[in-house]
């Protein structure tokens, strides 16, 4: 259906679809692009700025894309602002957000990665050990949908893995102040370093380093079009974590599924503001998708929502009836969510076949939400397809793996005929006198 003129109007596009048809719609829809090329364009001008002027273009860039007039002393926020957001959020978010910190930290350090070895065949040892970075940048979104949360689940999670310095930057509201919550969220997971900038600048400014702002080992964290524009072309100065744009969600549902609750989980992922976002229902119940169609305008009503949800209304949700679930868990996969739910009978028996989601919900007590916000896992996934390839921050994207090998003369002796094999065949001479010198008399 066609875009209504009023932009506070939602028309919900309801498709019937099986492999064996081709249907534009879905196609478009499944296939769509991880990375905006109209924001690679803009970010790839403005980091070869900042690269070049630092401070001043982050400066520059500040007040062009944020209306923020900046100066570089006034970049870093300061030990005063954050014991002034201590005492401005109120105790109900300070013990909420302590609990959320508790259980991502605690599923943090449940995950880590154990240094292992095991023998050589002639008496010598390999392995691998882990580190954590020595500095790390975290992107934490702000504007339209300040994520207080995003704090903790990454400088939380970098702090757990053991990283001495933690830099955030996060916008800044309208006079230059970044959002209380946002800041106790991040003084409390530990950021040893806030600065007040965000977007392509924020990314540059980590990236390539300023003078007020070293350059930091890896930048993580999600953000619109343009920050994961930026991350995606500062790759190779910096390790990223992945490709985490605007928010999507995809849900596998049956006839026992309910309509509202369905519709709220949508919904909940429309509203981030960028109006990019996806939502995506398959299911094989008619009733339930027209239900889900009906019950979305009713909910976005209520709560007052946006033009950018209804944008995301209009062109990135889309209702799927399939055949079988099986059908649908195929879609699903192609489609490749960085949120998936599972919403039907016997939920847990299709988690063996879901092969690309950034993180799965089970079971109709499992929103999304829970999450975004407490759950444990970090929320930060990958988006635009790229679940297909990637994974969701964790713990272990915070160190650094090496490998280690200590032969014996004896391990060396065993595989000196190998490496003559490889070396001839490579056409590397060197290689293996390398090898054979450590025989000669």
């Amino acid at each position: 259906m066609s875009k209504s003129d009023d932009s506070r109007t939602a028309q919900i596009r309801v498709v019937k679809w099986s492999p064996a048809t081709s249907v534009k719609t879905v196609e478009d829809f499944i296939h769509r692009d991880a990375i905006l090329p109209e924001a690679e364009e803009t970010a790839r001008g403005a980091l070869a700025e900042i690269r070049s002027r630092g401070d001043a273009a982050v400066c520059e860039f500040a007040a062009q894309f944020d209306g923020l007039k900046l100066t570089a002393a006034k970049m870093a926020v300061t030990k005063a602002e954050r014991m002034d957001a201590i005492e401005r959020v109120d105790s109900d978010f300070k013990k909420a957000a302590g609990e959320a910190l508790a259980r991502i930290q605690k599923f943090a350090k449940a995950g880590l990665r154990k240094d292992w070895n095991i023998l050589s065949p002639k008496g010598g040892m390999l392995g691998e050990q882990y580190q954590p970075y020595d500095r790390v940048g975290c992107y934490i979104p702000g504007g339209a949908a300040p994520l207080a949360s995003t704090a903790l689940m990454t400088v939380g999670i970098a702090k757990a893995a053991g990283v001495l310095e933690v830099v955030a930057c996060t916008p800044a509201e309208k006079g230059g102040k970044v959002n209380p919550h946002v800041l106790y969220a991040l003084d409390l997971a530990g950021a040893t370093e806030i600065y007040r900038i965000g977007g392509i600048q924020a990314i540059g400014a980590m990236a390539y380093g300023t003078k007020t702002i070293k350059k930091v080992q890896k930048i993580v964290g999600p953000g619109g079009p343009y920050v994961t524009a930026a991350k995606r072309l500062v790759y190779g100065s910096v390790d990223l974590d992945m490709v985490a744009g605007p928010s999507e969600v995809a849900i596998l549902a049956d006839e026992s599924a309910s309509a509202k609750h369905i519709a709220a989980d949508l919904l909940a992922q429309a509203e981030h503001g960028t109006g990019h976002e996806r939502a995506l229902l398959v299911t094989v119940s008619p009733q339930l998708a027209y239900a889900v169609a009906e019950e979305l305008p009713k909910q976005a009503s209520d709560l007052d929502a946006s033009e950018a949800v209804y944008r995301v209304l209009n062109n990135g949700t889309l209702i799927v009836i399939v055949d079988n679930l099986d059908i649908g868990m195929n879609l699903i996969n192609d489609f490749a969510p960085e949120h998936l739910e599972v919403m039907c009978r016997e939920p847990r028996i299709w988690l063996k076949k879901i092969k690309g989601a950034g993180a799965v919900f089970i079971g109709p007590w499992t929103p999304e939400c829970a999450g975004d916000f407490v759950a444990g896992p970090s929320h930060v996934l990958p988006t635009g397809g790229t679940a297909a390839m990637f994974s969701g921050l964790t713990v272990d994207s915070f160190r650094r793996r090496t490998s280690y090998i200590s032969f014996t003369r004896a391990d060396l002796q065993d595989v000196l005929t190998h490496i003559d094999q490889f070396a001839r065949v490579e056409r590397l001479p060197a290689h293996g006198r390398s090898a054979r010198i450590r025989f000669e008399k």
